[in-house]
């Protein structure tokens, strides 16, 4: 779903689709819009290269996407028309972005850590000869080859 779409849907269900308030999505979408990387080109003017496929607002989207709903890059990517790995630069571009920022609380340090205390148990397990029965000339060997072949031909 774009932003488009979102725009001038009521508070409620916008929240159950996205995952955060509409007052939160605008917070997050000025803190993008402020930490928005400036060109370093030495001459001014205005920004260099191709312009952006998608506007902030949807380039959020697919973060909380991502958060939410735990989709995989190739899934979102192709739910905005892009390929996976240039949806992974984006959200991984914005989320880093957002980090930086000390509203938000996106540390990829908390989400990794683990209340859990893990402890180990190391088993030593050395070689044991295998436990088959021993041969023996007993009845439950097979018989010979010649005897069997002599039965046959009769």
């Amino acid at each position: 779903m774009r932003w488009g779409q979102l725009r001038e849907m009521e508070a409620t269900k916008f929240k159950r689709l996205v995952g955060v308030r509409p007052k939160t999505f605008e917070q997050m979408r000025q803190a993008a819009a402020a930490s928005e990387p400036v060109s370093t080109h030495p001459k001014t003017g205005g920004k260099r290269g191709p312009k952006p496929a998608l506007s902030l607002e949807d380039r959020l989207l697919m973060l909380l996407m991502y958060y939410r709903e735990y989709r995989s890059f190739a899934h979102i990517g192709a739910s905005f028309g892009m390929s996976e790995a240039q949806s992974w630069r984006i959200i991984t571009g914005l989320e880093q972005r957002l980090i930086k920022n000390e509203l938000f609380h996106l540390e990829r340090k908390q989400r990794l850590r683990s209340e859990t205390h893990w402890q180990m148990v190391v088993i030593d397990v050395g070689e044991h000869p295998v436990e088959r029965p021993k041969k023996s000339n007993a009845p439950a060997t097979r018989a010979k080859r010649s005897a069997t072949r002599s039965k046959a031909r009769c």
